[in-house]
């Protein structure tokens, strides 16, 4: 038994009939009020008849009465406006501080077992690899499950778009800026996100603009900027790009960022952060304009083709400077990474952007583009294939991992409408 349980029973009066006090009074729950997550009672508003009368207040929970000491509420006034104190055990005589004993309503004899045996076997799966209600999944009707994911789709997109709007209030609502960054921000991947994050912020996308059809230069600026031109090259293709650099440099006041950011350790050799550079390089010579250029994309192949960008061909056998590799091999952005820029960097951007410009159907072609991109295989996705639950397309396969990330993995199953739906359907 937990007190966020006996919260939960509460909220959703999942409690037997013919409730009484302590001391005999009947309890008739008309409203059970408002949750409260900060400091004071649980809930807030509540409307309950007591003995025939019927009262308006604040409600405070606890597993046993003596909870009421150890939480020193008998010494805090806040508390003295509550109407019913509602415990699982009474073990003790409490008072408040003005003096007066609280109606205290005990619960134990009013919860169903089952509900406890059921709430129970959620926060103790027998395998803890698996989902927690993966025995009882089969129980809940489909379109109770397919409804929840489609909230789930959007509340993955809003938790997305708190680095949408980070970066949007830093470049003061300019949305070019703020694309810019976001897609360098998610060409590192997750090592690299920050350093590249940094390496855009250090680099104004309008002097670049100045060379559009020249990724070369584009690339000069970015591997300066990186820290990666220093020292003493071998290879034609470095010292170019290093005297490039050193051209553009004194003129524009380019300061580059420190070279130890960036990492390479535990990465595919096609990720390093120097095969990126060079295609995020090529991906800005295609385009001044970053933003206007997406917006007027509705069709997921055309984006994927516009991400479709691959680094110089010095990279075709190089990973560093200087290193030749036995094999050559063309290094262009796949669909998978494309559709990795499309999920974690444009679809939450639209998202904020049609959210903020009061229009809708900015929205719903961020929602639409996740239903057009295939859904993810990851480790996360097939924890939820032995139990019947196949995405069809990224907007589901977003849902699952927002599922288990938010829900399953910390057992959130009373805050999971699914997990709701199973603890309601077994208690009846």
């Amino acid at each position: 038994m937990t007190e966020a349980f006996l919260h939960y029973l509460w909220h959703h009066q999942m409690l037997g009939t013919g409730l009484t006090t302590t001391d005999g009074q009947p309890v008739v729950v008309h409203r059970p009020g408002e949750l409260n997550r900060d400091a004071g009672p649980d809930f807030f508003n509540a409307r309950v008849s007591i003995g025939g009368v019927e009262w308006a207040g604040n409600i405070e929970i606890h597993l046993r009465s003596s909870d009421w000491k150890q939480h020193h509420h008998s010494s805090d006034k806040a508390y003295n406006s509550i109407i019913l104190h509602v415990v699982y055990e009474h073990d003790s005589r409490i008072v408040m501080e003005n003096g007066k004993e609280p109606v205290t309503l005990e619960l134990k004899p009013f919860i169903h077992p089952s509900l406890v045996a059921n709430y129970d076997a959620l926060m103790t799966p027998a395998d803890p690899q698996t989902i927690p209600c993966a025995k009882r999944l089969p129980a809940v009707p489909p379109f109770i499950i397919h409804s929840y994911l489609d909230r789930l789709t959007i509340e993955r997109i809003e938790a997305k778009s708190e680095v949408v709007r980070r970066l949007l209030n830093e470049s003061r609502g300019n949305w070019e800026q703020t694309c810019y960054w976001l897609m360098a921000h998610y060409f590192g991947g997750k090592v690299n996100a920050l350093p590249f994050e940094l390496l855009a912020k250090a680099t104004d996308p309008r002097f670049l603009a100045r060379w559009k059809d020249n990724p070369r230069r584009i690339e000069a600026v970015l591997m300066g900027q990186a820290g990666f031109l220093e020292g003493y090259f071998e290879d034609d293709y470095p010292r170019q790009l290093q005297a490039d650099y050193e051209a553009l440099r004194t003129g524009a006041s380019l300061s580059p960022i420190g070279n130890y950011l960036w990492r390479f350790f535990r990465i595919r050799p096609s990720a390093f952060p120097t095969i990126r550079i060079s295609q995020f390089a090529n991906l800005l010579s295609t385009t001044t304009s970053l933003f206007p250029t997406l917006l007027e994309m509705t069709d997921v192949k055309a984006m994927e083709r516009f991400f479709n960008c691959q680094a110089a061909d010095y990279w075709d056998t190089h990973y560093h400077f200087d290193q030749v590799t036995e094999r050559k091999s063309v290094k262009r952005v796949g669909r998978m990474q494309a559709d990795t820029l499309i999920i974690n960097a444009w679809i939450p951007l639209l998202f904020v952007y049609g959210e903020i410009r009061g229009q809708q159907r900015y929205k719903e072609q961020a929602i639409n583009l996740l239903q057009q991109l295939p859904a993810e295989n990851n480790n996360i996705i097939r924890r939820f294939a032995p139990v019947g639950l196949i995405p069809e397309n990224a907007a589901q396969s977003q849902a699952l991992i927002q599922l288990y990330n938010n829900y399953c993995s910390c057992r959130r199953c009373l805050d999971c409408h699914i997990g709701h739906n199973i603890i309601k359907q077994k208690s009846s």
